[in-house]
């Protein structure tokens, strides 16, 4: 696990090399390296987990014609070396990096769809003079790119770029619009103008400054077989069993988290690893520390839980909003930097649970079309009436029903979450230009599956909108903050591929969500803990933001400048009053404005450069790596020997 940066560019600065990446020195704290070539910079910051002593990147072919920075984790790379050595291929390390390398050499464009793992990558070819980059299944790992002209930038964080002399910060208003309602940047654009993310399963071809991507594999949901639920267990039960097993491969030691619901629970049990670690809070009613405690001790592993208090959770927010490079709302992010903070204390590696309510049906919307689907069949006028009478009533009890279902699931499912809807987006913000790009975002996705129901197309939205742009988010760069490898066993293809036969019927019901897993769970962690309902990091600021001292950060905070530029601040203190008072409950919409403003002050509203010097620290272990001697360059390796594939200047 690591963090890469690199750009091509008419001048290769090896200065401006090092200082994007010391950007994402957390990433890597294990070493660094740089190659540069007539035409292209790489960098490359190490989180060491596999071959500790040999897999230091760069890393390039023997006869010098690929080189390859890395971020991530294959998990079949033995198999694939295995392959490759009886074509022909010759190794000099235990990594799975050079097995990259060799595939490239070997498949080219084919070689994404052969790997098993998370991962996201670049080769330079050198003797085509071209850049293939490429990301994994479901976006576990993040890559984003900068374009303007000639010059190309890429890496692992936005942050990495703003240090580049060539890149142009500008915020994307389009953006906010987006963010507002969906809590988190979706779709491939960023905050960052001409900053774009590479989309799940995409590849990227850079030769002759143009960029080309495509799409390598589709997560495409079947949701039709003949096989009886027993079977689909078994075989999902086996299968997830295979996927934590080669989510264990490493040469550092593997923990595991740990919550109180069933996707954790079964992931800890299954791995037999020493060590889980839980979160919590001193209000019993967001604590799910003891409940893991006591599942920890029905499993025999130690388990460490830490209990967040109120300030460290206020005081960190500027520091998450930086780690996190776009504004995000999800509250739980805050909780799980903590989390992560404390498992790497003791571990480099953790297992999580993250992609089981979307690959089985794990989020209470998706009961809705059992539950309410008969709601739809009223005449849409009608509906479409009540639910602007609605939208005008006290946000209580069942007043969201009725705004949110004026529509049929088609003309209004984006996710599981919907903060500001266009009416209350059109109260509170200044220049809204009412397109309705939310809905206009996710209809594809939802129409997509064909012939599909609804829970399917739910499904589906989510594992190409909210999994990738909330939960992968917040997991990667919570994680990295912390200098800890994720992994999530859930999210492998061969899980995958058991996952979309089975049908919604043993999925979800009016009753039940994720039926198949939690049976699948149950011969191992027993019915109790497998019918545990989804709680999701519960974090009490619907109760702080009724506490008069985290009131006045917020009320503070929509006074800025900031704040009268995008906003009409007197909507945003209407919203935080009705809430001081209990008189309706507005929490989600004032945490996501006030995340914005925290977020928009860290990048664009004081210097960037004295934001990262309070969250990063340098460290030594760097090396160079380069088919050219160029001027001036100071970047030396320091302490004892360079790593064995660094070529020192």
């Amino acid at each position: 696990m690591c963090g890469i940066v690199g750009f091509v560019d008419q001048e290769l600065s090896p200065q401006v090399l090092e200082a994007m990446m010391d950007q994402v020195a957390h990433r890597g704290p294990d070493g660094s390296g740089m190659y540069i070539d007539d035409d292209i910079a790489l960098g490359h910051r190490r989180l060491a987990i596999i071959d500790l002593n040999g897999g230091c990147q760069p890393m390039k072919s023997a006869e010098g014609t690929f080189v390859c920075i890395f971020n991530g984790e294959i998990y079949n790379y033995r198999e694939l070396r295995a392959q490759l050595e009886e074509i022909g291929h010759h190794f000099t390390t235990k990594s799975d990096t050079e097995v990259l390398i060799h595939g490239y050499e070997e498949w080219k464009e084919d070689l994404p769809v052969k790997l098993r793992g998370m991962f996201a990558f670049a080769i330079w070819d050198k003797a085509r003079r071209e850049l293939f980059c490429a990301r994994d299944y479901f976006g576990i790992k993040p890559f984003y790119y900068y374009q303007s002209g000639d010059v190309l930038m890429f890496g692992s964080e936005i942050k990495s770029f703003l240090v580049h002399p060539q890149f142009e910060k500008k915020l994307n208003m389009r953006q906010l619009e987006l963010y507002l309602t969906y809590q988190y940047s979706p779709g491939n654009e960023t905050f960052f103008e001409h900053v774009y993310k590479l989309p799940p399963a995409h590849s990227m071809l850079w030769k002759d400054s143009t960029l080309t991507i495509k799409r390598y594999w589709q997560p495409t949901l079947e949701n039709q077989t003949d096989e009886s639920l027993e079977d689909l267990v078994s075989e999902l039960d086996s299968c997830i069993q295979d996927s934590v097993n080669v989510h264990k491969i490493s040469d550092v030691e593997v923990g595991s988290f740990l919550s109180s619901g069933v996707d954790s629970s079964y992931i800890a049990s299954l791995s037999h690893v020493n060590k889980t670690f839980s979160i919590g809070f001193d209000n019993k009613r967001y604590d799910e520390g003891s409940d893991a405690h006591e599942f920890s001790r029905t499993i025999g592993v130690e388990n460490d839980v830490y209990r967040i208090c109120p300030e460290e959770f206020w005081e960190s927010l500027p520091k998450i909003q930086y780690y996190l490079d776009e504004p995000l709302a999800d509250a739980s992010c805050v909780a799980l930097f903590f989390l992560n903070r404390e498992a790497s204390k003791q571990v480099k590696v953790c297992l999580s649970g993250e992609g089981a309510d979307e690959l089985f049906a794990g989020y209470n919307i998706y009961k809705e079309p059992f539950m309410w689907g008969w709601y739809d069949h009223i005449p849409g006028i009608l509906r479409s009436a009540i639910g602007d009478v609605a939208q005008c009533l006290p946000a209580v009890r069942g007043v969201n029903f009725l705004t949110r279902h004026s529509k049929v699931l088609s003309e209004r499912y984006i996710g599981n979450t919907v903060i500001f809807n266009e009416v209350q987006k059109k109260k509170v913000l200044k220049g809204y230009l009412c397109k309705n790009d939310s809905i206009s975002l996710a209809q594809p996705f939802f129409k997509a599956p064909a012939k599909a129901d609804d829970v399917t197309r739910m499904q589906f939205t989510d594992l190409n909108l909210w999994l990738i742009g909330d939960i992968l988010l917040k997991a990667d760069k919570m994680s990295m903050a912390n200098s800890l490898e994720l992994r999530v066993p859930f999210l492998d293809k061969e899980v995958f591929e058991v996952a979309r036969r089975i049908p919604t019927k043993y999925k979800v019901n009016k009753e039940e969500t994720k039926i198949a897993l939690r049976r699948a769970a149950t011969c191992h962690i027993g019915t109790t803990y497998a019918a545990r309902k989804k709680r999701g990091f519960p974090v009490p600021i619907r109760d702080w933001l009724r506490d008069e001292q985290y009131v006045e950060k917020v009320r503070s905070c929509f006074d800025s400048e900031p704040a009268k530029m995008f906003f009409h601040t007197k909507e945003l203190h209407k919203l935080l009053d009705e809430h001081l008072s209990g008189k309706q409950d507005h929490w989600r919409q004032i945490w996501c404005v006030y995340m914005f403003l925290i977020w928009y002050d860290v990048y664009f509203g004081r210097d960037f450069s004295t934001s990262r010097s309070q969250t990063q620290q340098r460290f030594s272990g760097c090396f160079y790596l380069s088919d050219r001697k160029t001027p001036g360059a100071t970047v030396l390796p320091k302490g004892s020997d360079a790593p064995a594939c660094a070529v020192p200047l």
